[in-house]
């Protein structure tokens, strides 16, 4: 199935759509909020992964054998691998580095397949990307950001192959690395002795037999320490220290799957309160596939996807899921957390699946949710791309507060002609609404503390900034974000807390001061680097880098 299984031959292709043009979704229309910008018309490789490093260059991989891409390696370097399966002496690059400022991008030399793999940045912003397939399922591969450097790789980093896994960073700055494919365990990067993997028959039983629907899980930190894990269509809590599920959350109302391949989306909601007793957490997944649909598309039948988000607050004694309903349907969306709470919904598709040529009708308009906005009115449309993104495609938040979009290509190989979703090169990025001119009066400046600071836990901190217009003094406040390694739909380690200021003072002419707390446990912010801003009246300023420790 998926990735590597759903061959889907161009014929039957054609006799299942009487046209080669794409049908799109019935809630596309003109207008709506943001704006989108072409930034290039090729980076040469499909953008299946994509992480935000603290030097403001994005890495991107696709993986090694959908053929030769359209950017070779410089210098006449050649990647020679007797074991690949499709080109086994390889000139062009499968990994490119983007330059957001300078909107420039370089080729990078990976060696092991990254196909369908998982990642998290350390604590000292180091890209440690692991799994794969073939030679790369128990890959380790580590990237430094700096202008010159390159892939390292360990082919056997890891204890289990991994293939769909999901990372996250840990308090302790270990990456716990949970599932795949036929793997029904978790283990920890680095090694940490003899035994590293754990049983987690969650896992097996999440599995579906003839679709699994329990890869790429989604995983979040907990605020007591322990992480939050679903698959398929209902969740845990697990003490991965102590290998036990302390709670068993009940199963998302209709049953339906929302892992992949029957791919929703999820994110941790805002945290807020953070010097308070009890913080509470809250998770929101919204779409995914009907129970039974990644199989019909084996036949040509493409079900629509599912229309709805379930939320649900995990910190609560007895939680329950809320439904709401989006605007339309979508399957293989990306969910990313903006500045100022809110998540934009973008990519995917309203028919079908993941996987090869499984989804169609694809949804070109975003969708706004307004995290604190009444049941009912959180969703608003945004205007839309004319680029459909299908299947591997990705969506990340950059520091100035854009969301760089890539990706595309549900095929088995590089198919540009013929085909009703050809594969994608280009790179665009979607300028939300608070970004308009309009509001510059409105939008923070910072000026203190510097890019780059370094931060300890429970430290009080000032902060200075510049707001042009007039100052909503109880509109104010601290967004702390940690930049995600996306793929296939899932964002690993997204999360963002709002420090709320206890202080504001005038300081000079349009600039004021407030004081805030950074979170006292690496549980709440797990060491490494975050993007700051501060928000006034939802309006984020430019981000900065600053490394918690």
């Amino acid at each position: 199935m998926s990735c590597s299984l759903h061959l889907f031959p161009f014929f039957l292709l054609v006799l299942f759509s009487p046209t080669i043009i794409p049908l799109l979704s019935s809630v596309q229309a003109g207008g709506g909020n943001g704006e989108w910008q072409l930034l290039q018309k090729s980076i040469g490789i499909v953008a299946m992964h994509m992480q935000l490093l603290h030097n403001d260059r994005v890495v991107i991989l696709d993986r090694t054998d959908f053929g030769l891409s359209k950017l070779p390696l410089p210098n006449g370097v050649c990647r020679k691998d007797p074991s690949e399966l499709v080109v086994k002496n390889d000139c062009t690059a499968h990994s490119v580095e983007y330059d957001v400022a300078a909107n420039k991008f370089r080729p990078l030399f990976v060696e092991t397949n990254v196909w369908c793999s998982s990642g998290s940045v350390t604590p000292d912003g180091t890209l440690v990307q692991t799994g794969g397939f073939n030679d790369g399922d128990r890959a380790a591969r580590s990237f430094k950001p700096c202008a010159t450097c390159d892939w390292e790789e360990d082919k056997f980093g890891l204890s289990a192959r991994r293939w769909y896994a999901t990372n996250h960073i840990l308090p302790d700055g270990r990456q716990i690395v949970i599932g795949g494919r036929k793997q029904f365990n978790y283990e920890f990067y680095p090694k940490n002795g003899a035994t590293n993997t754990y049983n987690l028959p969650f896992l097996a039983q999440t599995n579906d037999a003839g679709a699994e629907n329990n890869l790429y899980p989604f995983v979040f930190l907990n605020v007591d320490g322990n992480l939050f894990v679903f698959a398929n269509n209902r969740a845990i809590l697990l003490d991965y220290k102590n290998n036990k599920i302390v709670r068993t959350y009940p199963t998302i109302p209709g049953g339906d799957p929302r892992s992949y391949p029957s791919s929703g989306s999820a994110v941790m909601l805002p945290l807020r309160n953070l010097q308070g007793k009890n913080v509470e957490a809250e998770v929101l997944i919204c779409g995914g596939a009907p129970k039974g649909s990644y199989q019909k598309t084996f036949t040509g039948e493409f079900i629509g996807a599912l229309n709805t988000c379930a939320r649900i607050k995990i910190t609560d004694p007895n939680p329950e899921w809320v439904i709401e309903k989006m605007p339309d349907a979508r399957v293989m969306g990306d969910m990313v957390t903006l500045p100022n709470g809110n998540v934009l919904i973008v990519n995917g598709a309203t028919s079908g699946t993941a996987g090869w040529e499984s989804g169609r009708n694809p949804i070109v308009i975003p969708f706004l949710y307004k995290t604190n906005n009444p049941v009912g009115s959180r969703f608003e449309l945004q205007k839309p791309t004319g680029i459909p993104r299908m299947y591997h495609s990705t969506a990340i938040l950059l520091r100035d507060g854009r969301v760089l979009v890539a990706g595309s290509n549900p095929h088995v190989g590089y198919n540009f002609n013929n085909v009703l979703f050809p594969t994608e090169l280009r790179l665009e990025a979607f300028s939300p609404s608070y970004l308009e001119a309009g509001l510059n009066n409105v939008r923070p400046k910072i000026l203190l503390p510097a890019s780059q600071s370094k931060l300890k836990h429970g430290q009080k901190i000032k902060v200075q900034f510049q707001v042009a217009g007039t100052l909503d003094k109880k509109a104010v406040s601290v967004t702390v974000v940690a930049p995600p390694f996306t793929t296939h739909s899932f964002s690993m380690n997204q999360r963002l807390l709002v420090l709320e200021p206890n202080v504001l003072n005038v300081v000079g002419k349009a600039t004021y001061e407030i004081e805030v707390t950074t979170p006292g446990s690496p549980i709440l912010v797990p060491p490494g680097y975050y993007l700051f801003f501060v928000v006034h009246q939802e309006v984020p300023s430019e981000g900065i880098w600053v490394q918690i420790m």
